[in-house]
C-alpha cells in the first residue's frame, strides 16, 4: 500500500484523480495491517509530511498519518517513540533543519494520536526538557510562536518545577528581546506581531498559573533594558509582555526600580529611553501607564538628572508617534507629560516646535473626530507650553496661527495643569494614583466618568436623579424596548441606583443627548444643556402621544367627543409638564391709553437677573402701590431679612450699562419708607460707605416679578394708539411646577473685551421658599393666549445674558390674592471658572421628595410665613439645624460622591470665590400632582430588560474584583496601595475636571488633566 501511494503522489497523473484514490487509501485504513505494513505507511507519511515537494504532498501526508495512526494505535505509539522525537528536535529530519516549525508540527500531531496511550508521559517529559533548551537557542519568532503554540495546547510539556519553571519565563523573555522582523511589507509585519502575540500569550499563562514567575520575570525584563551593552538593542517586542503585567502592581514595582540603591542612573536611564521606544509597538497596552509612572516616580525621589537626559533624548521621538493613528494615544500621553513637567528650561519644547504646525495641518486634513479630539488635546497642551515659556514670538506665531480655530484654554487652567505637572509637585503619595477597583463610597451613590469635558452633563444629571419625584416617574415608565431618548435616561438613572460599581460612564447617553451644536470636549453651559434636554424628552413625549391617539381613531363618534373633552381640561400634559413646567402670565399696559395686553407663557425654568445698582437703592417695597400689587409682584425677605432690596456693584456688569441704568432712575424720587434691617445679621457686611447686603435669591426673585418700564429704545407697539409708548410691563406665576428651576445669570457682555464675563457676586441660598402663584380666573376672550414650547417664557435676554430692566411703581391691581406654594432647595448646580466657555461644573444634591427631605429635618416649622411675606427665606434657627445633618447633602463631582452638609453649601462661594450657584433647583412640598404613590417610600421596580442588564454587570464586577483580589495577593503586605477614602468632603476644594477632582477616573494619563 505505501509504494502504490508513493507512486501515486508522485504521478502525473490528474489532481482530481490523485484525490480519489488518496481517499480511497484512507478509507482503507481500517482494514487490519501487519506491523510492517504499519510501519511502512506511517515513514511515507512522515516523509510526506516533512519534506514534501508540494503542498499536496504534505496534506496527503497529514491524511494518512491521522488516518492509520487512529486505527492502527498501538503500532504508532511504538513509532512515534522517544528516540524518534527526540531526534527530530536535535537533528531534524534529513535536509530539514531542526528549527524548522515543521517539525513542531509533526509533533503536536502525533502527540493529538496518542495521547491516551502510556509512554505520552514519557515523551512530556522529554519535551519539558527540550522546550527549555530551545528557548535558550534564542529561536527565531516563527519557530518561538510555533512552540508557544504546542505548549499552549499541551501544557504537560511546560517545564516543571519552580527552578526549571522560571528559567523557562526569562529564558523566554530574553528570547522576545532577540526578536526582529523579518520583512518591512504589511502582511509581513502583521504575521511577526502575531508571532509575538502568541509568545506574550503563553508567558501570560504561565505567570496565571504560577505566580511565583511574575517577579522574577519582570526582573530579568528590566535587566534586559537597563543593560549598557550598546551591540546588542532588545527588541520592541518586549512591548507585548506590559499588557499583562496588572497594573494594582504598578505602585511597588516603581517604589521598587526607584528607591533600589542597586539600580544605577545609567541602568534606569537606558531602561526608561527603551520603554519610551516600545510606544511603537501597535498592540501594545498600557504601555504610556508604566512609562508615565515611571517617571513620576523619578521625579518623587528627585532624579532629575534621569529626567532631563530622557525628555531631550526622547522627546521628538515621541512627538513623531503622534503621526501614526495606532499609536498616537499613548504617545500623546507621555508627550504630555514630558513637556507639562519639563517646566526649568524651554529646550525640550523648543525641539518639537519646528515639527508641530505639520502636525497639525495633517490632523486638520484628516477630518476625522480621532483627529480632531487629538487635535484639541494637542493645542490645549500647546497654549500651555506656550503660555509658560513666553518671549519667543517668531517661533510661536506660526504655530498659534495654525490652531487659532481651536479652542483655548483659560490662563486659570493654564497655571492648574503645570502646576499639578511640575516635578517639584510629585511625591511619593502621587505613586498610588492608580485607583483599583472598588465598590460605592459609603455615601451609596454612583459617579459618573468625565468623557471630556462633560462635567456639564454629569452635573445636570445628577441634579435630575436626585429629583426623587422625577426619578421613580422614570424609573416606573414601561417603554417597551423603544429607542427614545428617555429609554436612555431611564437605563443611566436605573444603573446609577442599582449598579454596585462606584462610578458609571455615560458615553451612550452622552451620545444621544448632546446638542447637535455642542462642540465634542469642549466645555458648554450646563444650563443650556438642561433646557435641550428638557424640551427633548417633552417633544418626544408629545409626539408619541400624538401617535398613539392617531391609532385608537376606532372609537364611536359619541366616546371620542367625551374624550376630547376630557382631554381639554386634563391637558395631557407630559411628564416633563409634569415635574418641570409652570405657566407665566406676561401684562403689558399702555401708559398713554390705558390699553392692557396680556398673553401666557410655558416654562422649565426661570433665568433671573442680576439686580442693576440703581434698582437697589431706589426702589423698595412701599413704592410699589397698593397692598394687592404688591402682594402679587413683590417678594420680600422672611423673618430678620432686609426688605429694601440691597447689593453691591456687579463686576460683570458693563459700566455704561451701569451709567444708563442709573441716568433712568435719577429721576424718580427715593424710597421714604425704607424698612431697616435687623442689626446682627450675619449677611450684612460693614463697609465705610455703609450696609452692603450679599443677594439672595429672593432679591433676584423680587427683580423678575418686579414691573418693568418699557421706554426709549424698548418702549412698546400700542396697537389701539396704533405707535410706539411708554408701557409698564408686569409678570405673574399662575401655575407653579411640582420642581422649580431657578438659572442665575451670571455672564455679562463686556463690549471692550467682546467677552461673556462672569459676575462673581456670592448670592445666599434659601433653603425654603414660598412662591406667589396668582391664579386669576378670567374669561378667554380677555387674553391673547400664547401657546410656548416648554423651555420659554422667562425675562432673560436671547443669549442668556445678565441685562438690567426698568423698574416703576405698578398702578395696576388684582381682585385675586395670590396663593403660597412652599418650595425647598433640592440641588445646586456649580460653576468654578470666571468665563462662559470654560471652569468645570459639580452638584449639591439631597434627596426631597413631596413631603420634603428625607433626612430628620424640621422644615415644616419654616413655613409659616407672616401674611404679606409672599416668598421668604427659611429662619436661620432651622438652617443651623440642617446644617448639622451632614449627610443630608451630597457633593457629585464627577466620578468623586462625598458627603458633604449645607453649611457648605452657603459657604463654597467665601472659600472659593470663583465657585458660584448656578442653576438651583426647588421641590414644591406636599404635592403628589400626577404622582403614583404606589411607590411613594421607594423607587418602582425595573422592567426586566434592565434589572437583567443590571445584575449581568454587577455579576462583571463581581468577577473583576475576584481578579483584582488574586492579584493583589501577590504583593507583599507592606507595598499595598494606599487610596484617599471617600469621606466627608467639606473642607476640600471643589476641583476640577482632572483627575484630582473627578475628571475621568484614576490613571496616570496626564492627558486627562488637560480637559477641563
Amino acid at each position: 500500500m505505501d509504494k502504490i501511494l508513493e507512486g501515486l503522489v508522485s504521478s502525473s497523473h490528474p489532481l482530481p484523480l490523485k484525490r480519489v484514490i488518496v481517499r480511497r487509501v484512507v478509507e482503507s485504513a481500517e482494514t487490519p495491517l501487519s506491523q510492517a505494513q504499519c510501519r511502512a505507511m506511517f515513514a511515507l507519511s512522515t516523509r510526506l509530511v516533512l519534506q514534501g515537494p508540494d503542498p499536496f504532498q504534505r496534506q496527503v501526508g497529514r491524511q494518512v498519518l491521522e488516518a492509520y495512526g487512529r486505527y492502527h494505535r498501538a503500532e504508532f505509539e511504538a513509532f512515534f517513540n522517544r528516540g524518534l522525537v527526540l531526534g527530530l528536535l536535535q537533528r531534524g529530519y534529513g535536509e530539514l533543519s531542526n528549527r524548522d516549525p515543521a517539525i513542531l508540527d509533526y509533533i503536536q500531531a502525533g502527540l493529538r494520536l496518542i495521547m491516551s496511550c502510556p509512554s505520552v508521559l514519557e515523551l512530556f517529559e522529554l519535551l519539558q526538557v527540550e522546550a527549555l533548551r530551545l528557548v535558550c537557542e534564542r529561536p527565531a519568532p516563527s519557530l518561538c510562536a510555533r512552540l508557544c503554540q504546542l505548549l499552549g495546547d499541551f501544557p504537560q510539556c511546560l517545564p516543571r518545577g519552580r527552578k526549571l519553571s522560571l528559567a523557562f519565563c526569562q529564558q523566554l523573555v530574553r528570547s522576545i528581546a532577540h526578536f526582529q522582523s523579518q520583512g518591512s511589507r504589511e502582511a509581513e509585519l502583521r504575521l511577526y506581531v502575531s508571532q509575538v502575540t502568541q509568545v506574550s500569550g503563553l508567558l501570560r499563562s504561565v505567570w496565571k498559573a504560577e505566580p511565583d514567575t511574575l517577579l522574577p520575570s519582570l526582573q530579568e525584563l528590566f535587566a534586559v533594558i537597563s543593560a549598557a551593552d550598546t551591540s546588542f538593542e532588545p527588541s520592541v517586542a518586549l512591548a507585548s509582555l506590559v499588557q499583562h503585567i496588572p497594573l494594582q502592581m504598578i505602585t511597588v514595582l516603581i517604589r521598587s526600580l526607584t528607591t533600589d540603591p542597586n539600580v544605577k542612573d545609567a541602568s534606569m536611564t537606558q531602561a526608561l529611553c527603551r520603554m519610551i521606544d516600545w510606544l511603537s509597538w501597535p498592540l501594545a497596552q498600557h504601555v504610556e501607564t508604566w512609562v508615565i509612572a515611571l517617571l513620576k516616580g523619578l521625579a518623587a525621589v528627585q532624579k532629575f538628572t534621569i529626567l532631563i537626559d530622557v525628555t531631550l533624548l526622547k522627546i521628538e521621538l515621541v512627538f513623531n508617534r503622534l503621526w501614526f493613528p495606532l499609536v498616537r494615544p499613548g504617545a500623546l500621553a507621555v508627550l504630555s507629560h514630558m513637556l507639562l513637567s519639563f517646566q526649568h528650561s524651554p529646550e525640550a519644547f523648543h525641539l518639537i516646535v519646528p515639527h508641530v504646525v505639520g502636525l497639525v495641518h495633517s490632523f486638520k486634513r484628516d477630518g476625522l473626530p480621532s483627529s480632531t479630539a487629538f487635535l484639541i488635546q494637542l493645542t490645549e497642551l500647546l497654549h500651555c507650553m506656550i503660555y509658560h515659556y513666553s518671549g519667543f514670538p517668531e517661533l510661536y506665531e506660526p504655530i498659534l496661527e495654525a490652531v487659532k480655530d481651536m479652542p483655548k484654554p483659560t490662563e486659570e487652567k493654564i497655571k492648574m495643569v503645570l502646576n499639578q505637572s511640575a516635578w517639584t509637585s510629585q511625591s511619593n503619595s502621587s505613586l498610588s494614583c492608580i485607583s483599583r477597583p472598588s465598590g460605592k463610597s459609603e455615601t451609596g451613590k454612583t459617579g459618573l466618568v468625565n468623557l471630556g469635558n462633560t462635567c456639564y452633563m454629569n452635573s445636570v444629571i445628577q441634579a435630575l436623579f436626585m429629583a426623587t419625584d422625577f426619578r421613580r416617574q422614570v424609573l416606573s415608565l414601561d417603554l417597551n424596548g423603544c429607542n427614545l431618548l428617555v429609554a436612555k435616561l431611564q437605563h443611566l438613572f436605573a444603573f446609577l441606583a442599582y449598579t454596585q460599581r462606584d462610578t458609571y460612564t455615560p458615553r451612550s447617553f452622552f451620545e444621544a443627548s448632546r446638542p447637535s451644536w455642542f462642540s465634542p470636549r469642549s466645555q458648554q453651559d450646563c444650563s443650556e444643556y438642561l433646557k435641550f434636554l428638557l424640551d427633548r424628552l417633552h417633544e418626544e413625549e408629545k409626539a408619541l402621544q400624538i401617535l398613539t391617539s392617531r391609532t385608537s381613531a376606532s372609537k364611536n363618534s359619541e366616546e371620542s367627543k367625551t374624550q376630547k373633552e376630557s382631554s381639554k381640561q386634563s391637558g395631557e400634559k407630559t411628564l416633563i409638564e409634569k415635574m418641570f413646567g409652570g405657566k407665566l402670565k406676561t401684562t403689558i399696559c399702555c401708559l398713554n391709553c390705558k390699553s392692557v395686553s396680556q398673553k401666557e407663557e410655558a416654562f422649565t425654568d426661570l433665568s433671573l437677573a442680576f439686580c442693576p445698582p440703581a434698582s437697589l437703592e431706589n426702589v423698595g417695597p412701599k413704592q410699589m402701590g397698593c397692598s394687592e400689587v404688591k402682594q402679587g409682584n413683590v417678594v420680600q425677605g422672611g423673618p430678620g431679612r432686609e426688605t429694601t432690596l440691597g447689593s453691591e456693584v456687579n463686576d460683570g456688569c458693563d459700566p455704561a450699562m451701569e451709567e444708563r441704568t442709573k441716568k433712568d432712575f435719577s429721576t424718580k424720587p427715593a424710597s421714604k419708607n425704607t424698612m431697616n434691617s435687623k442689626s446682627g445679621k450675619a449677611r450684612d457686611k460693614k463697609t465705610s460707605g455703609g450696609a452692603e447686603k450679599t443677594l439672595s435669591v429672593t432679591d433676584l426673585l423680587n427683580y423678575f416679578l418686579a414691573p418693568e418700564i418699557l421706554s426709549g429704545d424698548n418702549k412698546y407697539y400700542c396697537e389701539k394708539c396704533g405707535s410706539l409708548q411708554d408701557a409698564e410691563k408686569t409678570m405673574q406665576i399662575i401655575e407653579e411646577p411640582e420642581y422649580l428651576i431657578l438659572t442665575l445669570l451670571r455672564f455679562a457682555y463686556d463690549p471692550k473685551c467682546h467677552v461673556r464675563r462672569k459676575i462673581l457676586d456670592d448670592v445666599s441660598l434659601p433653603l425654603g421658599l414660598t412662591l406667589p402663584v396668582k391664579r386669576v380666573k378670567r374669561p378667554s376672550s380677555s387674553l391673547d393666549e400664547m401657546s410656548g414650547s416648554c423651555s420659554v417664557g422667562d425675562e432673560a435676554s436671547e443669549n442668556g445674558e445678565n441685562l438690567p430692566k426698568k423698574r416703576k411703581p405698578s398702578g395696576a391691581s388684582e381682585v385675586a390674592c395670590p396663593q403660597l406654594e412652599p418650595y425647598t432647595l433640592n440641588s445646586v448646580v456649580m460653576h468654578s471658572g470666571v468665563t462662559s466657555e470654560s471652569g468645570h461644573y459639580y452638584s449639591y444634591a439631597r434627596h426631597v421628595t413631596s413631603s420634603g427631605p428625607s433626612g430628620p429635618c424640621p422644615e415644616s416649622s419654616s413655613l409659616v410665613p407672616p401674611q404679606e411675606e409672599l416668598l421668604a427665606e427659611r429662619s436661620p434657627t432651622v438652617v443651623e439645624k440642617d446644617t448639622d445633618q451632614s449627610t443630608d447633602w451630597f457633593l457629585f463631582n464627577d466620578t468623586r460622591v462625598t458627603f458633604a452638609s449645607f453649611q457648605s453649601v452657603q459657604k463654597i462661594t467665601s472659600r472659593f470665590p470663583k465657585d458660584t450657584a448656578y442653576v438651583l433647583f426647588y421641590k414644591k412640598h406636599n404635592s403628589t400632582c400626577g404622582l403614583n404613590m404606589s411607590f411613594a417610600n421607594g423607587d418602582p421596580p425595573l422592567q426586566k430588560d434592565l434589572m437583567d442588564a443590571i445584575a449581568k454587570d454587577n455579576k462583571l464586577y463581581l468577577q473583576e474584583q475576584e481578579l483584582s483580589a488574586r492579584t493583589q495577593a501577590l504583593q507583599a503586605a507592606s507595598a499595598s496601595c494606599s487610596f484617599r477614602p471617600n469621606g466627608f468632603d467639606d473642607n476640600d476644594p471643589p476641583g476640577s475636571c482632572g483627575p484630582t477632582g473627578g475628571g475621568g477616573g484614576g490613571g496616570f494619563s496626564t492627558v486627562g488633566r488637560l480637559v477641563f
